[in-house]
């Protein structure tokens, strides 16, 4: 009699073979396994994704033109909704950037454009020189968010030439005390102009090269937006192991008040943060408060004075005559034997004697007036 090995499950079919399992376990196998084999696949399809999704590109119309004229640049792979600006730089190429900077390149005659919701677009951008000699490219940078770069090939004809600079080998900064800004806000900043301060930090050179002019970036940030970067570059040479104190202007929008960060960076890396908080500029906020008084005062007094202009005069205010100033009253006051005549509106003038009707003169008497029966000197009358 042959003796049964294995699980139960197991049976002989009476030929030396395994029976099959039944369907119920098989259900319950596959059930058990087939979510890992899912969870598998779309992290492989995931990580082929990410592997197969384009890098920013740029390209061009055409790859040389003269100042004065006009080329398309297109550009794909960027992130959906990002303000970009094109501009042509010179001392450039795509393997090493843009050597100086955004002070290699023609500003003035920039362009911005927004990627559309596949992180496409296409501009049109005039052909400027720039400030330094060729080689030249059309860098496309973003200027919000994460910091993505482009660069393409581009010939500015009729534009100087020269060998890029050497490169001798890698210069890395680093930061050796504590960051501070420096100055103080003006009366002006009081009523709302821009305020400014310096931004100072010592740094040193730990690599192998020298580093000869550095470009910083110094971005402000407000509340929870991002910073906005602005390129300062300082100018001087650092040996390797060597330290300097560098001083980089540091300027907000005018009006700007509130909690701010000031951040430094140099290449890719953030090299300092400091905290700054910016007054309130009260004197704007006075000054409306007064604007606010004056004008309406103003307003009052002048609609007062042209009421009092055009309203008309009473009857008996225009009846009345005007009464002439006397010009003998302080001779009269002072010289009490003289007497004027009144006028008629004040009343009958005094008698000189009882029964008298005539009028005594300013120069003469009562007693000097000139009598009808006073004797001449031809005779009794």
């Amino acid at each position: 009699m042959t003796g049964r090995t294995g699980p139960a499950a197991l049976r002989s079919d009476g030929r030396g073979r395994a029976a099959p399992l039944p369907a119920a376990l098989l259900a319950a196998l596959l059930a058990a396994i087939l979510p890992a084999l899912l969870l598998t696949a779309a992290g492989a399809h995931a990580a082929g994704r990410s592997a197969a999704d384009p890098k920013p590109a740029v390209t061009l119309s055409g790859k040389q033109a003269g100042k004065g004229g006009e080329i398309t640049v297109k550009g794909t792979g960027w992130r959906a909704d990002t303000l970009l600006m094109m501009l042509v730089c010179g001392q450039s190429s795509p393997a090493r950037g843009v050597i100086g900077g955004t002070n290699s390149c023609a500003n003035a005659d920039g362009r911005a454009v927004t990627t559309d919701s596949k992180g496409a677009f296409s501009k049109k951008l005039p052909v400027a020189e720039p400030p330094v000699p060729c080689p030249c490219v059309v860098h496309v940078a973003t200027v919000t968010g994460d910091q993505s770069v482009a660069d393409a090939v581009f010939v500015v004809a009729g534009h100087p030439v020269a060998a890029l600079p050497k490169e001798d080998g890698n210069g890395k900064l680093a930061v050796l005390a504590t960051t501070r800004l420096e100055g103080d806000s003006g009366i002006l900043t009081w009523f709302g102009a821009p305020p400014s301060r310096r931004l100072v930090l010592t740094v040193g050179n730990l690599g192998s090269a020298a580093v000869k002019d550095p470009v910083f970036q110094v971005g402000t940030a407000h509340g929870v937006y991002a910073p906005q970067w602005e390129e300062r570059q300082w100018r001087g040479t650092i040996e390797p192991g060597r330290k300097a104190r560098i001083e980089l202007p540091v300027e907000l929008t005018a009006g700007a008040h509130g909690d701010y960060q000031v951040s430094l960076k140099y290449g890719t890396k953030v090299l300092a943060e400091q905290p700054w908080g910016v007054g309130r500029p009260w004197g704007v906020t006075l000054f409306w408060i007064l604007l606010c008084l004056v004008v309406p005062a103003a307003v009052f007094r002048i609609g007062m004075a042209v009421v009092d202009k055009v309203r008309p005069r009473s009857a008996h205010a225009a009846a009345r005559p005007r009464r002439r100033p006397d010009r003998f009253a302080d001779v009269t006051a002072r010289l009490p034997g003289l007497r004027r005549t009144p006028a008629p509106s004040e009343g009958p003038a005094p008698s000189a004697g009882a029964g008298s009707t005539t009028a005594a003169l300013p120069w003469f008497t009562p007693d000097s007036a000139p009598s009808e029966h006073r004797p001449t000197t031809k005779g009794h009358s």
